[in-house]
């Protein structure tokens, strides 16, 4: 197979991913395509009993209603997608989600619903609460109150086996790519670039801006590039789809800026005490390490449940 049909397979899927910081929406309606993971409907919660100290904050209306109503924007693999059926909710986040639902001892509705229309949602009510890998910034919570969950991140993906040499913290003078707009481009590699390069007299790293994640995977194998800097998550993704096409450098680079995401609800909602709660008894649990690691996600693992 040629490098670029190669790099086709291990990209597919990721045109339609939004990037973590959760700061868009948009992406294709398309399933995505038969292979590692996309077949696997199983219930992680299943056999998960309620957490008594969730429940005991959980708000009698609730009790009676007996259901939670979670939105999330199901086009965004590896952490919010359908399967190959087209019709379960699998990933990182329809797992979080179906969890805290049990913690609480509550049954579970997804909708299914654009990215830019759950903020309003929430506030109107139509949805208790969001798991759609959403970032904290200071617009959304004057109106939201958000827990963390997890922790997204950038990596650097490098040719297979790492022939330079390339570190995370010496990347100076390489070609790196990142994708246009995107924070990679805008703050997080600059700053990278200051810390570990040019505030210690090397190289700044010269940052390749490059429209789409596609392309710079295929610049990659094709040695155009050094190394492309870029959402974890999708890079693990890529990587399980089409393995030893090229490698990730480990651990996630360090920015000096936070890429957690976090669950929402109405700001001030009754519920916030035991959705806190709940989520931090699933960060405790063996199900949530085992989520992670289904979906290529172990690096973003966090173990404090905080409001922000």
């Amino acid at each position: 197979m040629n490098t670029r049909s190669n790099l086709q397979l291990a990209v597919a899927g990721l045109a339609v991913l939004l990037a973590l910081g959760g700061c868009g929406a948009g992406g294709s309606s398309d399933p995505p395509q038969e292979g590692s993971n996309t077949s696997n409907t199983a219930d992680i919660s299943e056999g998960v009993q309620p957490d008594d100290s969730a429940l005991q904050l959980l708000p009698q209306s609730y009790k009676e209603k007996g259901e939670l109503t979670v939105a999330m924007d199901l086009h965004y693999p590896p952490t919010t997608f359908l399967a190959y059926d087209n019709t379960t909710p699998i990933g990182l986040n329809p797992d979080m989600a179906r969890l805290i639902a049990k913690k609480l001892g509550l049954k579970l509705r997804f909708e299914n619903t654009a990215f830019d229309t759950i903020i309003p949602g929430l506030d109107g009510g139509r949805y208790d609460f969001t798991a759609t890998t959403m970032s904290p910034t200071p617009e959304r919570l004057q109106v939201l109150d958000m827990i963390d969950y997890f922790n997204g991140g950038v990596s650097v993906a490098v040719a297979h086996g790492n022939p330079l040499n390339i570190s995370n913290d010496d990347m100076c003078g390489r070609n790196i790519a990142v994708t246009k707009g995107s924070n990679a481009q805008l703050k997080h590699l600059p700053n990278v670039s200051e810390w570990t390069c040019t505030s210690k007299g090397k190289p700044a790293i010269n940052g390749v801006t490059l429209p789409n994640i596609q392309e710079a995977l295929t610049q990659l194998a094709s040695k155009r590039i050094d190394g492309v800097f870029y959402d974890t998550p999708a890079l693990a993704w890529a990587d399980q789809q089409q393995p030893n096409n090229f490698t990730i450098l480990t651990p996630q680079v360090d920015t000096r800026s936070d890429h957690v995401a976090a669950i929402a609800l109405k700001k001030g909602s009754p519920l916030t005490p035991a959705l806190q709660r709940a989520i931090q008894s699933v960060l405790d649990s063996p199900e949530y390490k085992k989520s992670l690691a289904t979906w290529g996600l172990e690096a973003g693992a966090i173990t404090e449940a905080k409001l922000n």
